[in-house]
């Protein structure tokens, strides 16, 4: 009788580094998504602010006082030209001083910041009616001053269908996520080098007409024009794809790890799409607005709500993330004739982009 064959079980150290290594890959999982929001504190929120100087001066004293560093004032001449900063995304939202002083605040831009500069409107509100008071006890006014009350306008407000601005947050998740299986999947399934760039020009292009269509015309998240919403997400998954695929045809299939690595694990959660740059630890918020999360996150908001915003910046960040994508697919081309296809050695040369021809094999007579 044949004696059964055995497995024989893991060896104690392998399992052990298996067990060490899955630790480590949950760890930095939670200490990306978490360490953001966890260690999140405003720093130097630019805000506009206008009105006579004395009492400019006076306000910029007393915030800064109870909150240092919190908010960066930008003097500006009149109420206008403080809603323009809002509208152009220079100022998160504005103070307004003289005889009905009111704060001016952009829930669109930021819900955090809004809700933070109605709580200066209520400190603004209490210096005020103090000063007012001690000037006329100061003068011997028999009767205190009628009260001043601070008016909190919402120059750019939510949509009625996203009031909390979940949606237009919600959404960077899926046009990240999107952008990595669309490169990871052309990457393992496409071969030849045009067929890879086609690939990753209709599936980015369905995607944003897609994605556009659920979040704008569905959930109501987006605003605006929907084409420009649909060209904007297109962008931002092949500025998330087009790497990945340059990856894995310059070095092979460890190119895949640019996409959990890079976009997942390091751009997502510095993206800004939740909190704004300024209350993201330094230097990583303004380092956030350079890759495809960040700079799809705020192209997502400014086209929604703020037509007036220069938006040539993340523009240009999805469109070079793209290109230079690119790039490293015709390097890798070029490096191993056809892009370092996944399944064969890196520079060991596969198929061109034409069909392959049957060989002929000739028929030897005797």
């Amino acid at each position: 009788m044949t004696p059964t064959p055995t497995t024989a079980p893991t060896p104690v150290l392998r399992l052990l580094g298996l067990a060490l290594a899955l630790a480590a890959v949950v760890s930095t999982l939670v200490l990306a998504f978490s360490w953001p929001a966890v260690t999140a504190a405003p720093d130097d929120l630019p805000v506009a602010i206008t009105g006579p100087a004395d009492a400019v001066a006076a306000v910029e004293r007393t915030v800064d006082e109870q909150s240092p560093g919190v908010i960066a004032f930008t003097e500006v001449e009149h109420r206008d030209a403080a809603v323009e900063a809002i509208r152009t995304r220079t100022a998160y939202g504005a103070i307004v001083l003289g005889e009905h002083p009111e704060v001016l605040t952009s829930s669109a831009s930021s819900p955090p910041v809004a809700q933070l500069l109605g709580t200066v409107a209520t400190q603004l509100e209490e210096g005020v009616n103090a000063r007012a008071a001690a000037a006329a006890q100061a003068a011997g006014a028999p009767t205190a001053p009628p009260r001043i009350e601070v008016d909190v306008v919402d120059v750019v407000p939510l949509a009625e269908t996203d009031p909390r601005g979940t949606g237009l947050t919600a959404a960077l998740f899926p046009i990240v996520l999107g952008g990595m299986l669309g490169g990871i999947a052309i990457s393992l399934s496409v071969i030849g080098a045009n067929r890879r760039l086609i690939a990753l020009i209709v599936s980015s292009s369905v995607g944003g007409l897609a994605l556009a269509g659920i979040l704008q015309g569905w959930f109501g998240s987006l605003q605006g024009d929907y084409w420009l919403n649909a060209g904007g997400i297109a962008l931002a998954l092949a500025a998330i794809a087009a790497p990945i695929t340059g990856a894995v045809a310059l070095v092979g299939r460890a190119g895949i790890a640019v996409g959990p690595v890079i976009m997942l694990l390091i751009a997502n959660p510095i993206s800004g799409a939740a909190l704004p740059k300024e209350m993201l630890p330094v230097p990583w918020g303004e380092i956030g607005q350079w890759f495809p999360p960040g700079a799809a996150a705020t192209l997502m908001r400014e086209l929604s709500y703020f037509p007036a915003a220069d938006t040539s910046f993340p523009w240009l960040v999805l469109a070079s993330w793209a290109g230079g994508g690119i790039l490293l697919s015709i390097a890798g081309h070029v490096r191993s004739g056809d892009g370092g296809r996944p399944n064969v050695a890196v520079g060991e040369a596969e198929p061109d982009d034409a069909d392959p021809q049957p060989s002929r094999v000739p028929v030897l007579s005797r």
